[in-house]
This record gives C-alpha cells, structure tokens and sequence, in this order.
C-alpha cells in the first residue's frame, strides 16, 4: 500500500484511520421545502448509525434551490437523490429511496 508524506502528520493518520472516508462523500440533493427529502435525511442517519458507519462518508448536502448550478452539473432531476463520490468520480447515484433499508442496501458496500 502506498502512503502519502506531508507537512501535517495528523491528516495523514485520520485518513488512515477512517480509511475510505478521505475519500468518499455522499453527496445529498434536496429541498428544504419537501417533506419527502426531510424523510429521506432521517432514514440516511439511521442507516449510518444502524453499524457505526457515521465516518464512513463525508455527507455534503446541497440544497439545489440554492446551487440550482451543481444539480445540473450532476444531472439530478429528481430530489431527493444521493451521489456517492470517490475519487472525484461518481461511484453510484441514489434516486427517492423510499426508506432506510432500500438507502442501507443501496449503500452496502460502503458500510460495515
């Protein structure tokens, strides 16, 4: 396995520590306005806290009346809608899960 060396040693150990998270964000599309994307944020916590896996994404929520910019750069035309980013490439893209388990097994691979 190849490590990086950089001025700063403690950005090097927390990445090492909460492995993929340096890398991997899920990215969170919604409206402030829809009942249906609050839902969606809630079954998104529980799914993560089901097994411990709160630092196993950096959640990044965009509120696309807000940054109507990045929804198009991503092609999202329906919210509520995940994006799991690694690498700087999308890796899956999550449209209106209904509920925690279809967010949970959508997530999978991720989790532990």
């Amino acid at each position: 396995m190849q490590t990086e060396t950089g001025s700063s040693g403690s950005t090097d150990e927390n990445a090492a520590r909460t492995g993929v998270a340096a890398r991997l964000r899920l990215v969170f599309f919604h409206s402030p306005t829809s009942g249906r994307c609050r839902r969606t944020e809630a079954h998104l916590a529980q799914a993560l806290q089901r097994r411990g896996n709160h630092a196993t994404f950096e959640v990044v929520r965009v509120n696309i009346d807000e940054r109507p910019d990045l929804a198009e750069r991503f092609k999202i035309d329906v919210v509520p809608t995940f994006v799991i980013v690694q690498d700087r490439r999308v890796v899956k893209r999550i449209v209106s899960p209904r509920n925690t388990l279809e967010v949970e097994s959508a997530l999978e691979p991720w989790l532990r």
